[in-house]
């Protein structure tokens, strides 16, 4: 049997979901999980598990971090400002979860791109070692972030980023051209 919800409980879930709490080191504790996750404590409530989600991911990456619960009905907790506003412990905990994910291996250098049956086939070094992924034609493998910096999306959703096209050698550019 459903639960009935009342005119001053929808008003109560409203306001909650209205309000910003910006979570500080003041009124946040931030603590390592047992598993590599995080947990927070926020005056009386405590979260056994949270996930920190960049509000702008691509240009602001240490600023306005939404603080959420984890699980089919994800809620924000609170927002931390800027990184800055708790303490070195806790941003090394926050900048350790945002890099796993958004794990995004910058391309150093194009070796190859096939193109064969609505694919391409990518063979590339990046920072973080040679790589091979695909992408499908004409979806949205390739997103512009800026004139000059890209990032390529695979079939599985992986994320590799080209901060400057301008810098790849003209070999490379002309591989690229098909895609910008």
């Amino acid at each position: 049997m459903e639960k009935e919800f009342t005119l001053s409980q929808m008003e109560q879930e409203t306001d909650e979901m209205l309000r910003i709490r910006y979570l500080n080191k003041e009124n946040a504790v931030f603590q390592r999980t047992g598993t590599g996750f995080l947990s927070l404590t926020v005056g009386e409530e405590t979260y056994d598990r949270v996930q920190v989600v960049r509000m702008f991911p691509v240009q602001s990456t240490e600023d306005l971090l939404s603080i959420r619960t984890v699980g089919d009905k994800t809620k924000e907790i609170g927002i931390v400002e800027k990184i800055t506003d708790v303490t070195p412990e806790t941003a090394e905990m926050l900048r350790e979860q945002m890099n796993l994910r958004y794990f995004m291996p910058v391309i150093t250098k194009i070796r190859q791109i096939k193109t064969e049956y609505g694919y391409a086939y990518w063979d590339v070094d990046t920072d973080k070692g040679s790589c091979c992924f695909t992408i499908q034609m004409g979806g949205n493998g390739v997103v512009h972030l800026s004139s000059n910096r890209v990032m390529i999306v695979d079939i599985d959703e992986n994320r590799f980023e080209i901060p400057d096209v301008e810098k790849l050698s003209h070999k490379e550019r002309k591989k690229l051209d098909l895609f910008l």
